[in-house]
């Protein structure tokens, strides 16, 4: 049975009090880091899950209107935490990355896109179909900035096939089905409904366990421990907020019965502390 090696990173980091991403929470600021992985293949080679964010996002938002997605949410970002330098300490260049796989299309998942210039682009379908035509204001409602998509973005893609999914095994209820993105079932995108359009989350079999990046379908592991959901204002980022109550009691029972899988929200910095010291999986 294939499996897959991974290295868990972040590329910087917003701050938002905590209150906001988890109801009850403290007022305090706190840290939510942007998550990217590499995942590499013993026949694909090197991948990527999300890219975290890039210096790309600060040209974005210089400018009104899309500058107030960078005062709502104040990102931080050095030079040695952009994803292309990280991977470089691995022997890693841009041009060996195949594929990138997209959660989804906010700005702290895409930024540093174009950086790979011979990757491919792997996500749900709806998640780019929902957004490709928004501009301005339509657009920054939707923490999407068009400027971060390559202008090859279209000729590189490679959709997920939605219209062959595969069943999960049982004791994954309650997520039934999947998508079998490289034929071996060492990756397996599932959707995670509710936050943004088409939101992918991706299961990655290795050696040691069977790790589920669940993207921002919660932003912290205790909304999924105590099925808590974030602040109401939260509710106007959300594509669909009833929907995304629905994946995130998911989550839970989900949590609740498989204990043995390592559940990886993208910006849970308590999460991410334990596997970024550990390097790889």
């Amino acid at each position: 049975m294939s499996t897959v090696n991974l290295h868990i990173f972040n590329a910087g980091y917003c701050t938002c009090p905590e209150h906001i991403a988890l109801r009850g929470g403290r007022w305090q600021q706190i840290r939510f880091p942007a998550m990217f992985a590499l995942i590499e293949h013993p026949r694909f080679g090197q991948m990527l899950f999300d890219t975290g964010y890039s210096t790309r996002f600060f040209t974005e938002t210089h400018g009104l209107p899309h500058r107030l997605y960078r005062w709502i949410t104040p990102v931080t970002l050095r030079e040695d935490q952009l994803a292309v330098t990280q991977l470089e300490d691995y022997g890693i260049r841009p041009t060996d990355i195949d594929r990138i796989f997209i959660s989804h299309f906010h700005a702290d998942h895409i930024s540093a896109l174009a950086d790979f210039p011979r990757a491919r682009y792997c996500y749900l379908p709806q998640a780019f179909d929902a957004l490709r035509s928004k501009r301005g204001f339509q657009a920054l409602i939707h923490a999407y900035l068009p400027g971060l998509v390559p202008h090859d973005f279209e000729q590189r893609t490679a959709a997920v096939d939605v219209a062959h999914p595969i069943p999960l095994p049982p004791e994954y209820a309650p997520f039934t089905t999947g998508f079998d993105l490289l034929g071996d079932e060492t990756l397996v995108a599932v959707e995670l409904p509710g936050h943004a359009f088409g939101q992918m989350g991706l299961l990655a079999r290795t050696e040691r366990g069977v790790f589920f990046f669940i993207s921002d379908a919660a932003w912290l592991m205790r909304n999924i421990q105590s099925n808590q959901p974030p602040h109401a204002l939260a509710n106007l980022l959300f594509s669909d907020p009833k929907t995304y109550h629905e994946t995130l009691h998911a989550l839970h029972t989900f949590q609740h019965n498989q204990t043995d899988i390592h559940i990886i929200p993208s910006h849970c910095a308590e999460t991410l502390a334990k596997y970024i010291s550990n390097k790889e999986f």
